[in-house]
């Protein structure tokens, strides 16, 4: 997905801390894909936290009517030194990249892309969407394996009940269930369902922190309330993760968590880099590529062409006049 706003981090939105060593994060609104832009609430990264374990983006769009015609459609865009992690509560979405991968993005299933040196990818949303809801997520890969070679990866994890929670767990290791897709860090991604009235305790690695993101009704994690579209945030140092529904409707977050990447990093637009020096060279190369046409003249070609998409790539933009500083 293609991050088009561009401001500084310091103005982004601020959380406030909570009780109970709970800081609440609150999202902000923005446009997303260029001149068809729809609107997602923006909760990763802002001033007050850039990452949890090495989640370092999410936006969080819907439940949006778009059987009008309206809906995600993002151009081809460049990434470098990160994995995409799309995941969808409503509606389906069309993915291509210039690895040749074509894949859909549907209700309850994983798809997973790692940029690593490079690549580029379209996002549609597909003819048949009335309703799209979901959420676009970025992993930073650590510096070891940023140079990695770029891959694409589909799953469907296998929800399971405990009590009246179900647990849906697509990266890492929660409630006895372990994802196989391959991760460069510890993290761990979960959907949590809870019924009215319900709650779990749920361990987790003491190491690792964790943010709850809230879909549908409201959450209690650790005593704090957690409200729609707020981002709970849990330090290191807690092996149980709490969380209680306390309303009459039932209750959906996104749990992220993992050991913190204990790395600082640059994100500008949709390139995650180490210095400014590299995002110049990355816009650089994807402007060049633009430029040629993806037909083959630029030599060492980083981003490639996405096959099937019929349209224009989306250009970079320009980059801020003052020097890009690493954060995290």
């Amino acid at each position: 997905m293609s991050n088009l706003e561009t401001q500084p981090l310091e103005q982004e939105c601020e959380g406030h801390p909570a009780e109970s060593e709970i800081q609440i994060l609150t999202p902000r609104d923005v446009p997303l894909g260029g001149p068809r832009a729809m609107r997602v609430r923006r909760t990763l990264p802002q001033r007050e936290r850039s990452l949890i374990g090495a989640w370092c983006f999410a936006d969080h769009y819907g439940p949006d009517d778009v059987g009008s015609g309206s809906g995600m459609h993002v151009p081809p865009h460049p990434h470098t030194g990160l994995q995409t992690v799309s995941w969808l509560f409503a509606g389906e979405i069309e993915h291509r990249d210039s690895i040749g991968s074509h894949a859909m993005v549907r209700p309850g299933e994983l798809n997973l892309m790692t940029a690593a040196g490079g690549i580029a990818h379209s996002e549609v949303s597909t003819l048949g969407t009335k309703i799209l809801h979901g959420m676009q997520l970025w992993v930073a890969l650590p510096d070891a394996a940023r140079e990695t070679a770029p891959a694409f990866v589909h799953y469907r994890p296998q929800p399971v009940t405990l009590g009246g929670v179900t647990v849906s767990v697509f990266l890492g290791s929660l409630a006895g269930e372990q994802s196989p897709v391959e991760t460069f860090t510890e993290l761990v991604g979960a959907e949590i369902v809870l019924e009215p009235g319900a709650e779990i305790a749920l361990d987790v690695d003491r190491n690792h922190e964790h943010g709850v993101i809230v879909d549908q009704g409201s959450v209690v994690l650790r005593g704090t309330t957690i409200n729609w579209a707020e981002l709970g945030y849990q330090a290191t140092g807690f092996g149980k993760l709490t969380l209680r529904n306390p309303g009459t409707e039932q209750a959906r977050v996104l749990l992220l968590g993992g050991k913190p990447l204990g790395e600082q990093v640059i994100m500008w637009w949709n390139f995650m880099g180490r210095s400014h020096a590299e995002i110049v060279e990355y816009r650089q190369k994807w402007q060049a590529e633009l430029a040629s046409g993806f037909d083959g003249s630029v030599t060492g070609q980083r981003f490639g062409v996405v096959p099937g998409y019929d349209g224009p790539a989306l250009p970079a933009p320009e980059l801020p006049n003052s020097t890009l500083k690493p954060r995290g």
